[in-house]
């Protein structure tokens, strides 16, 4: 049975100080996106172009992706196509077993987490390394990635070195962030070397030229893929853009939402194998063509993978990612992940204040927190919502339904948390778990507005 968001994010915030950490650390980095958005005045307008550049493509899918199979083909790139989760790994270890490969790095690629392609091989007697520092530090601990850009954002320097000095042999208690990176450098590095096939994601691919773009910050897709001599990237079908003119666009929006930089440190462009060298793509369906029918979710296939909507949520902030149960977390796993496995993920699109803060971040303007309003509704209908909450929304619904009752049950409710306030801060309250109860009002807005409102105008 599939944990709930409720009871993985209650655990989550049983250790408060790190809770708070974990809040702050994400505003700061949501702050940092404000400032580098609100530092070009034509922000909005690149957000449009990307949403209908967007849009376009989804409109016109088969044609791009047959326009990129042909032209990556004559560019001596190996095409695959995988109609299922299972049918990427299968294609992946199919590579290998041809090649007798031993040794494998992959850099950060969220579709192969998707896909779970790393429990598929070590199943098989194959180890992969995943590159990515902080990807790495996670697969150490045998932890999923916490948020899809920062995926140890849920520790602190002290349990990476802790971490470091039970696999990398560090020094105990050494907390410098720069004596464990060299330590992270140097063993990521003889893993480079040994390499014998690199494993990428694709952040774009480009129908025009056939060629794909891996953004990373620590450079090491590119230090997997120019060392090994089989480069296999992975893309779901929704990352094909129709030009190269149009990266520009993507590459301007992605890092500054992701972190705040202008541009990702390594913007790498892959166009054909090197000599001697096989390059193969894999292109994953795996549920996209299901939610590109679905009219109500479609434009959640328009995500670049930016992360803003996690740090600007605050949800994802106080409950952190593991929280979410699935690959993709945040406000955006929860629009994705119930297309995927409905009954599996049917608690995540609930995990939401419905704020609206992600759909004014997201950089192509994914209309996300209608989506989960959206999603809710799917899963009432489909049956998948526990009794309780059945029968406390239809209380709801009827008691929104008439006002009087509306006003009256009000009026008691103020008053049993003001003369008697036992009766709802106890640990039979959900509400009142690890959280105060607020200080009722003397009176309604209504009331105050009935008193008030008039002498407000003028």
């Amino acid at each position: 049975m599939t944990p709930k968001h409720a009871d993985l994010a209650e655990q989550f915030i049983t250790d408060e100080p790190r809770t708070n950490w974990h809040d702050e650390t994400l505003w700061f980095v949501r702050e940092k996106r404000d400032k580098a958005v609100h530092g070009i005045p034509e922000w909005e307008d690149l957000r449009e172009w990307g949403s209908q550049i967007k849009n376009h493509s989804l409109s016109n899918l088969s044609q791009y992706l047959k326009e990129f199979e042909e032209k990556a083909t004559a560019n001596g790139i190996q095409i695959h196509w995988a109609a299922t989760g299972e049918e990427h790994n299968q294609i992946i270890h199919k590579i290998i077993q041809k090649n007798n490969i031993q040794r494998i790095v992959k850099s950060k690629s969220m579709l192969t987490e998707e896909c779970h392609l790393n429990d598929y091989l070590e199943h098989r007697g194959i180890e992969v390394v995943d590159s990515d520092l902080g990807e790495r530090i996670v697969q150490f601990r045998k932890e999923a990635p916490s948020h899809i850009v920062l995926p140890a954002i849920h520790l602190k320097k002290q349990d990476v070195s802790e971490t470091f000095h039970e696999h990398l042999n560090t020094e105990k208690g050494n907390n410098d962030p720069q004596y464990l990176t060299e330590a992270a450098r140097g063993h990521l590095r003889d893993k480079f070397v040994e390499s014998e096939l690199s494993i990428t994601g694709v952040n774009f691919a480009i129908a025009e030229t056939g060629g794909f773009v891996v953004c990373t910050n620590e450079g090491n897709a590119d230090m997997g893929a120019h060392s090994a001599a089989v480069h296999i990237a992975c893309m779901g079908f929704e990352k094909i853009i129709p030009k190269a003119e149009h990266l520009a666009v993507f590459l301007r929006l992605l890092a500054r939402s992701a972190t705040g930089q202008p541009i990702t440190t390594f913007s790498s462009h892959f166009q054909k194998p090197r000599d001697g060298q096989e390059m193969h793509i894999v292109i994953v369906d795996n549920g996209r063509s299901t939610q590109l029918g679905r009219e109500d979710f479609r434009n959640s296939l328009k995500c670049i993978r930016c992360a803003a909507c996690f740090n600007t949520c605050p949800v994802y902030r106080r409950s952190g990612g593991h929280s979410y149960h699935t690959s993709t977390a945040g406000p955006i796993g929860s629009i994705l992940n119930p297309n995927l496995d409905m009954k599996a993920n049917s608690d995540l699109p609930f995990a939401s204040t419905l704020c609206g803060s992600c759909t004014n971040v997201c950089p192509v303007k994914i209309n996300i927190h209608e989506q989960l309003w959206k999603w809710r509704q799917e899963i009432v209908k489909n049956g998948y919502v526990d009794t309780t909450k059945k029968i406390g929304m239809n209380g709801m619904a009827v008691l929104f339904s008439y006002p009087a009752i509306y006003r009256l049950t009000g009026k008691i409710g103020r008053w049993v948390m003001r003369v008697v306030p036992f009766i709802t801060n106890n640990q039979l309250n959900p509400w009142y778990k690890q959280r105060e109860m607020p200080k009722p009002p003397k009176e309604s807005f209504r009331d105050w507005y009935k008193k008030n409102g008039n002498s407000q105008k003028n």
